[in-house]
């Protein structure tokens, strides 16, 4: 959640370090800080956005050096206070000027902390990450590497940690477990931070970080070991991201422009693996699984938030292509809740990130039951897809906006592959197969006939955006839109709304309806299209306002709703991918009309990296 990026090199390291937090706002903004070893340490901490650090920096004009760390927060421990953001500095009376920056919880930093002030330590602020700095510094005895590896031994819990000392001016020490840490490599520099997008302008080679892995990071050279100090290679890559991928460009905010990549990226998640001449689906990241995937006598579908909607979805694709029961559950319980693993089960995580730390663990606890484990991530190296024996790439980009878009109809689409995949190795015929292929390959066309109605959708948000309490409705395999079009709402508006199956309303949710609440109904054509009808007249006998998401000629449902966004006609199956969208611009225009900032919405961040 947290962003951190550290440099060590020749070049003036403040410059870099503030570039890269902007870059990395998303992942935290309650506060900001920054350190830069120039003889002294210098250090400034400000509550609110990285802007204001910057200019912070800017008026002491101190900050000179060419080594230093950096870090944007998202509040877990201790409030929105300046005392409380990173960098957090070893006690003053043992005089080793120790600056850490941290990423994830340390779970036990209670009990170190009551040794520490038996030791005589004093604390400034209420955070974890200082305990863990005031521990590196009552185990520094000259080699900081040593200390770090020695403090971390006493560690439980996540961290991705950046580390440096006034009597070391050569040294940047970094580690991870649980949090994502990248190393990018550079000609007698090197830059590390929790996201490639703080890298990409610097350098395009990088190495990740494995748990329990230590990298003590020079001018000249680097060396990785583990905590016992035991020497381990890091493999050195290319990165996915290119810069123009991170950059607006002519879009007001990152969620619009990632809304309008869609039909891009969705054929760039295709390419190469759906082809309609042929009905084969070819997905290289599943390989030697094949056969035991289309044996799977079950399916669990684990992720949060978004991700887990495109589960639900999953699940009425894996059922109805490839009739294998399948199950959805948030990775948050599926952990906590002794599931049963049996024989023949698989387990797919779904993230966007691939470093969200309840799915990762709910993977992992499925591996140890002895389940296939399977990963559906956009970032290439990321932990879920290391974990995973087998897994699928998005092939979305970068998403920046905190509210998914993109990355939600990569896991759909992704999780559709893998089912018409199983499906063709169990029963579908080629026919059926390359059918379906082809429907699928034209809806990135269809995505641009959706956003070219764009304005349409703004002037009917102008309508009801001052409504405080919102309802989004549908069933089948609409209901998970109906879920994600709520979900957004909330994340950027901050108004109140809730997602359900229609048929649910009846069952105590229609005592919120009433004269002029906003209804919002995914009801395109399909097997359950007379239900939702009836659903829109119990509402409408309510005074509630209707809000339709409907297929292309539907004239009938204008007589019963007072907006109408249409998408056009597709496969029930298929339809997710598109009646998302208009409640994607819905809640990014709403968001927009109260003033909201909708890339960086209050209290969220993109990757939620601890739990």
């Amino acid at each position: 959640m947290c962003g951190i990026v550290a440099y060590i090199g020749v070049r003036q390291a403040a410059p870099i370090l503030l570039e890269g937090l902007k870059r990395l706002e998303y992942r935290g903004y309650d506060s900001a800080g920054i350190a830069v070893l120039d003889g002294a340490l210098n250090v400034a901490r400000t509550v609110g956005r990285v802007s204001i650090l910057e200019e912070l920096v800017e008026t002491r004009g101190t900050f000179n050096g060419s080594l230093g760390i950096a870090h944007t927060r998202w509040a877990t421990h201790g409030g929105v206070v300046e005392r409380n953001a990173h960098p957090h500095l070893d006690d003053n009376t043992m005089g080793h000027g120790i600056a850490v920056i941290h990423n994830g919880i340390i779970e036990n930093y209670e009990s170190i902390k009551t040794w520490l002030v038996e030791k005589g330590h004093s604390f400034a602020s209420e955070t974890d990450t200082e305990v863990l700095a005031h521990l590196i510094g009552e185990l520094y005895h000259g080699d900081l590497e040593t200390a770090v590896q020695a403090a971390l031994r006493e560690v439980t819990g996540a961290y991705a940690i950046a580390v440096i000392c006034a009597t070391e001016p050569n040294t940047l020490v970094v580690a991870r477990k649980g949090s994502p840490l990248l190393v990018g490599v550079g000609k007698g520099e090197y830059v590390v931070a929790s996201d490639a997008s703080a890298i990409v302008s610097h350098t395009t080679q990088a190495f990740s970080l494995s748990d329990y892995t230590v990298a003590k990071l020079t001018r000249e050279s680097f060396r990785t070991t583990t905590l016992d100090n035991v020497p381990v290679t890091p493999e050195v890559r290319e990165l996915e991201v290119d810069l123009a991928q991170i950059e607006l460009g002519s879009f007001r905010h990152y969620m619009l422009k990632e809304i309008h990549e869609q039909p891009r990226v969705l054929r760039t998640c295709l390419q190469g693996r759906v082809d309609t001449r042929t009905g084969s689906i070819t997905l290289g990241g599943i390989g030697e699984h094949a056969r035991t995937l289309a044996n799977a006598k079950r399916i669990v579908m684990v992720g949060q938030g978004t991700a887990l909607h495109a589960c639900m979805v999953g699940s009425y694709l894996m059922e109805e292509l490839a009739k294998v029961v399948t199950e959805y559950d948030y990775a948050s319980e599926f952990r906590y809740r002794n599931p049963i693993v049996d024989f023949g089960t698989a387990v797919i995580a779904v993230s966007q990130s691939g470093e969200t730390a309840d799915t990762l663990a709910a993977l992992q606890e499925g591996k140890q039951r002895g389940a296939l484990a399977l990963g559906v991530v956009n970032v290439v190296g990321s932990t879920i897809s290391r974990e995973t024996d087998a897994g699928v790439y998005l092939r979305v980009g970068p998403e920046i906006g905190v509210a998914s878009t993109k990355a939600f109809l990569g896991q759909v689409a992704v999780l559709a592959m893998l089912s018409v995949y199983i499906g063709r190795r169990r029963f579908l015929s080629q026919e059926f197969v390359q059918q379906f292929l082809q429907e699928m390959d034209a809806i990135p066309a269809k995505i641009e006939r959706v956003l070219e109605a764009e304005e349409s959708i703004r002037q009917s948000t102008a309508r009801f955006v001052d409504r405080e309490n919102w309802l989004f409705l549908g069933r089948g395999v609409n209901y998970p839109v109906a879920l994600e079009g709520a979900l957004e709402w909330k994340d950027i508006s901050y108004i109140h709304a809730e997602g359900m199956p229609a048929a649910e309303m009846k069952h105590g949710p229609i005592a919120l309806i009433d004269k002029g609440m906003p209804v919002v109904f995914v009801a395109t054509r399909n097997s359950q299209y007379e239900k939702v009808l009836s659903n829109i007249e119990e509402v409408r006998a309510r005074g509630g306002h209707v809000i339709a998401v409907a297929t292309e000629g539907d004239d009938y449902i204008r007589t019963k709703a007072e907006s109408v966004f249409y998408v056009p006609d597709a496969p029930e199956l298929l339809q997710p991918l598109l009646s998302v969208v208009p409640l994607q611009l819905l809640a990014y225009h709403a968001a927009v009309m109260r003033g909201k900032d909708v890339d960086k919405p209050r209290n969220l961040a993109k990757s939620v990296t601890v739990e």
